[in-house]
């Protein structure tokens, strides 16, 4: 059955945990819940004036489309800083090409919807802060060096040794 989510009807929240320059208000409750979404994540947002809206990073396995409803943003990429402005759709694929964020430039606040695929697992990586982040569980790592994947396995018989004399 169609869900239609009338925006009015909710209001805005920010993240408590977020540093001070990343003050993005999200509506809430999320539209995802509301719609019981299985394969898509969208959020209407709201970035506020001298605000940036997430650290910079990428996602592996999933893809994001904005659609800016009010006011302008600038988008950094590893292309550099473009202007977005009402009206306007940003597709963003998976991988490092696509690694962005968001800063509001104006005096007033710049609304966008936020569209994301949820298919599996998702890693999102910060290129600027060396992180990773397992979505949807939160689970935020430094990435300080890839590995073999090998490494640490060299003595499997002796880890199944130890625990069949337990």
């Amino acid at each position: 059955m169609p869900i239609i989510i009338n925006p009015d009807d909710l209001e805005y929240k920010n993240d408590p945990s977020a540093l001070e320059q990343f003050n993005l208000l999200t509506l809430s409750p999320r539209l995802t819940k509301i719609a019981n979404s299985k394969h898509f994540v969208f959020d209407l947002r709201k970035l506020d004036s001298g605000k940036y809206s997430f650290p910079y990073h990428f996602h592996r396995n999933a893809e994001e489309l904005i659609m800016i409803i009010s006011g302008s943003m600038t988008i950094r990429t590893p292309k550099g800083f473009e202007i977005a402005k009402k009206g306007q759709i940003i597709f963003f694929e998976m991988g490092e090409t696509s690694a962005h964020q968001f800063y509001n430039h104006e005096t007033v606040p710049c609304e966008y919807l936020d569209i994301r695929t949820t298919v599996g697992i998702d890693v999102s990586e910060y290129p600027d802060s060396g992180k990773i982040n397992i979505i949807p569980f939160g689970e935020i790592f430094e990435k300080v060096r890839q590995v073999d994947y090998n490494k640490g396995e060299e003595n499997v018989h002796l880890t199944w040794e130890k625990l069949k004399n337990k």
